[in-house]
């Protein structure tokens, strides 16, 4: 029997109780729903009032835990929208595929006038031959005889709207009856919808922490310490992780996990553990301390392209390089945001950091580590023969930079992300995701920067 799937798009800014409940009706018709937060739009300029970051965040909060529901983020990830003929395509191979409208966008469409018909591209084709599910609303004036040839009609009683939450959010009223526990208090946390910028850092009570444990299982200290955590353990519906090792173990879980949309809370077992709390403060000050800080960071979005000439993409919380696999020096062209830095940068390798993971392989290249919360990228050459004299460079948060192998036949390159190796490449794109994000969640006596002087100001040993 062939598989249905149904592709449920829209703004979800934000994603409300009715968007899940809609999603959840849907998965009693159809195999699998597949949401589809759209991405910027010039007839819906709603779609960003708030970066792509928080909606895809709040989007997976919104739907996590829905039996065959499933979102897809490539719309944000990209910075793009994806017309529906071009989710058929995507979508075709998998199973028979119906596209969710509501009444609204059908009205007049016995008469070839509706919303499809005369906006959407292609849509008098779509609408004769396209699969529909149309969603009715309490409330709804439609008429029958608009409904598309090819269309499954489901009722449901519900008459809210994102529209209504975020004016209700705007003037401080009450919402949380509109939306999920899990998206209210991500809303709260960052001051969404508020007509300000929203908040860089915030804070979170664990008063009642259920965890997801993840423990360097090759550190004696690190799983010795784990016990103590037992009765915290919950695998099945934790509302934090707790990461107990080296800033390794921290990576590792980030990868891992980062898609739960949970706050990481990380204790040190490992060396300085510049991602990781003191351990001393967790253990014997009484877990879980009071005035949790959390600060939203974003991951590297990382495009490798092959020998074969096909692009690979991947996800980095420290860095991403490329650098030479044989004896022979890399020669790399160097692009930022379209323009050409460094024409032909001579040298081992070359990498792209984040501001918390320039505490890492950047730093081992001897660049100057940054502060967590800087709002930059660090660009950091390995051994660099050719131009004279450079070492590195501060970056904006939102550059693009582009890294092209030259005479590749002859100086072959290496490409990795995260740590991760990409095989062998001939060139690498790098920027912030726009959909990849982890909380990570400090204690108050915890002070990064302090970590990072120890690293600058050695103490003298005495002779």
């Amino acid at each position: 029997m062939t598989k249905t799937i149904a592709i449920f798009g829209g703004s979800f800014s934000p994603p409300g109780i009715h968007h899940r409940q809609m999603a959840e009706e849907l998965a009693k018709h159809f195999d699998e729903v597949v949401v589809v937060p759209h991405g910027p739009r010039a007839d819906k300029i709603v779609v960003n009032d708030v970066d792509p970051i928080y909606r895809a965040t709040m989007t997976d909060l919104a739907f996590r835990g829905l039996n065959h529901v499933a979102v897809d983020l490539e719309d944000l990830e990209q910075s793009i929208f994806r017309r529906t003929h071009i989710l058929q395509e995507k979508y075709a191979s998998r199973g028979e595929i119906w596209h969710v409208v509501g009444t609204d966008l059908i009205t007049e469409g016995r008469n070839a006038k509706s919303f499809i018909h005369r906006v959407w591209e292609n849509g008098s084709e779509l609408w004769n031959t396209y699969n529909f599910v149309v969603i009715t609303r309490a409330g709804s004036d439609w008429n029958p005889r608009d409904l598309p040839p090819r269309h499954k009609l489901i009722p449901l009683n519900f008459d809210a709207s994102s529209i209504a939450i975020r004016e209700k959010l705007f003037r401080r009223e009450p919402f949380s009856h509109l939306i999920t526990e899990d998206v209210g208090r991500y809303i709260e946390r960052y001051g969404l919808y508020r007509g300000r910028i929203p908040n860089r850092v915030t804070k979170i009570n664990l008063e009642s922490p259920q965890l997801l444990v993840v423990c360097d299982d090759r550190n004696p200290k690190a799983l010795a310490w784990s016990s103590q955590f037992d009765k915290y353990r919950n695998d099945d519906h934790p509302n934090c992780i707790l990461v107990i090792g080296g800033d390794g173990t921290m990576l590792h879980a980030i990868q891992n996990f980062w898609r739960l949309r949970l706050p990481f809370f990380g204790i040190n077992a490992g060396h300085l553990g510049f991602l990781m709390n003191d351990a001393t403060d967790i253990l014997h000050g009484g877990f879980p301390p009071n005035d949790v800080v959390l600060r939203q960071m974003p991951l590297l979005y990382v495009e490798s392209l092959d020998t074969n000439g096909e692009w690979k993409t991947a996800l980095s919380f420290n860095d991403a390089w490329i650098e030479r696999a044989r004896s022979q020096a890399a020669w790399i062209e160097v692009v930022v945001d379209g323009e050409v830095r460094i024409p032909k940068l001579v040298g081992d390798g070359v990498l792209v950091s984040t501001a918390p993971g320039s505490t890492a392989y950047a730093r081992s290249m001897g660049a100057m580590p940054l502060p967590a919360e800087t709002p930059a990228l660090l660009l950091v050459g390995s051994n660099v023969m050719s131009p004279p004299n450079w070492k590195s460079a501060l970056l904006s948060l939102d550059a693009q930079v582009e890294f092209t192998g030259l005479d590749t036949d002859k100086r072959p390159l290496n490409g990795f992300a995260g740590g991760f190796s990409q095989g062998e490449v001939t060139a690498m794109r790098i920027r912030l995701s726009r959909i990849a994000a982890v909380e990570l969640a400090f204690s108050r006596n915890h002070d990064m920067a302090e970590k990072i002087a120890r690293i600058q100001f050695p103490k003298s040993t005495e002779s």
